[in-house]
């Protein structure tokens, strides 16, 4: 944030440098108002702010912008760990994504489905998330 102001951001997981937001029955990734979105230092250096996913003045996908920015102040990596049913979820990651002007930082940027590492979960596990959450290994 800028002018000394704290910066609230919490991120579901940190595995040494990779910060990774997870997404299991949330609706969604929150929205902001471009005044509060244009506080954090860097969005303008990071993100072609235009090609952020707007909806009038209000930023739709306002974690993933953040955890972005999270995982450029700590040199990391950043992945989104969300249910692949989602289909509105995977979208707005690939359009906020899509914003990133840096190559280099885009590589070090993740999509993975519930489904994808249910594949490699112990049983115990995969019966849990499947008859909790529907969620059947890919």
């Amino acid at each position: 944030m800028r002018r000394d102001e704290v910066d609230r951001t919490e991120l579901d997981m940190r595995l040494g440098n990779l910060m990774v937001e997870a997404k299991l029955t949330e609706g969604g990734f929150g929205t902001a108002s471009r005044q509060r979105m244009m506080r954090y230092c860097a969005v303008d250096s990071v993100f072609d702010v235009e090609e952020l996913p707007w909806s009038g003045d209000m930023l739709q996908g306002y974690q993933l912008v953040r955890g972005v920015l999270a995982a450029v102040q700590e040199d990391a990596r950043f992945m989104v760990l969300c249910d692949g049913r989602r289909a509105d979820m995977t979208e707005m990651w690939f359009r906020v994504l899509r914003a990133v002007r840096s190559y280099e930082l885009r590589s070090r940027m993740a999509l993975l489905s519930w489904q994808e590492l249910a594949g490699v979960m112990p049983a115990a596990v995969r019966e849990f998330l499947a008859e909790k959450y529907g969620i059947v290994a890919a």
